[in-house]
């Protein structure tokens, strides 16, 4: 971004004077503790809670220091104490962590919500370790308000090749279909992702923020656990891309970061999604597998013809 960029972005920020628009779609800059206090009881249909991990990182200036397990654990206590209200009774929350953040995360969660699944994502970069696993994943812990929730199934299945396609015994495919493309399936969302492509510098959607998450990871979270229409809440909305997201599936967002930089980078982003709706990975309403975008494209391009 140039300065007459910030400059112009800045306007675009919402602020608490006089009052908060009603409902508050866009970007807040500030520490999210102090601005919930202004927002609606009982709005967001999804929170997507990605805060800094328990690592020492550098956020543009502002650091987040490693601590013990259990302070970790009672400052997200505090946050989540803090959020809850804003909460309808059919909410669905997502909560982002590494291996040690997710020891702390279950132990809250399950205080204040029902905790259905955690799924793990498998990370293509990282650096390797002398003496230990590499570090090559990270948790979503997926928990609800109450028993009585969103989830629409047929919006995240994953578009997989069929390696070894089985054939009826008079010869129509077994749960698959042929394409120009290659024979493919349908498959049902599982716990265990392997799809999902760290931004790097050729694609598009990419930043310079240190921990940024994929749209097409954001995609399957909001697209499972919310309605077009429905209120997409982030309070450490870093590089903007929950509000990105959400915006191109027809949704309602509201993003809150401490850091100005990122709140900008956000809504230069939201500015970029009125006229780039794609999410890369997702096409034709279907996920699709990693290394199949030659593909993906020729089934854009046919149904574009049809």
């Amino acid at each position: 971004m140039t300065d007459a960029d910030r400059q112009r972005l800045r306007s675009r920020l919402l602020t608490l004077e006089p009052t908060l628009p009603n409902p508050a779609i866009g970007t807040i800059q500030g520490n999210c503790l102090d601005i919930i206090q202004h927002l609606p009881l009982g709005s967001v249909d999804l929170l997507i809670l990605d805060p800094p991990y328990n690592l020492t990182k550098d956020f543009n200036g502002l650091k987040f220091a490693r601590r013990a397990v259990e302070d970790y654990t009672a400052w997200l206590d505090q946050l989540i104490v803090a959020l809850k209200p804003l909460l309808k009774s059919t909410a669905s929350i997502y909560i982002c962590g590494d291996w040690l953040s997710s020891a702390s995360i279950f132990t809250v969660a399950t205080r204040h919500f029902v905790v259905q699944n955690r799924i793990t994502w498998e990370r293509e970069k990282g650096r390797g370790a002398k003496a230990n696993w590499k570090n090559s994943s990270e948790d979503i812990w997926f928990c609800t308000a109450s028993n009585h929730y969103t989830f629409n199934l047929e919006a995240v299945k994953l578009r997989r090749q069929v390696k070894a396609p089985y054939r009826t015994q008079d010869g129509n495919p077994k749960d698959w279909e042929t394409t120009k493309g290659g024979n493919f399936r349908d498959t049902h969302p599982s716990n265990f992702w392997t799809d999902i492509t760290i931004p790097f510098w050729s694609m598009p959607e990419n930043t310079e923020h240190p921990t940024q998450k994929s749209e097409k990871l954001l995609a399957k979270l909001i697209l499972a656990s919310s309605n077009p229409g429905d209120f997409v809440f982030d309070p450490f909305v870093g590089s903007g891309t929950s509000s990105v997201v959400a915006k191109k599936l027809s949704r309602q967002y509201l993003g809150i970061d401490l850091n100005e930089e990122y709140c900008l980078l956000t809504e230069r982003r939201l500015e970029l999604a009125d006229s780039e709706r794609a999410i890369q990975g997702f096409t034709n309403n279907v996920f699709w597998e990693r290394n199949t975008l030659a593909v993906q494209k020729r089934n854009r391009e046919n149904a574009d013809v049809q």
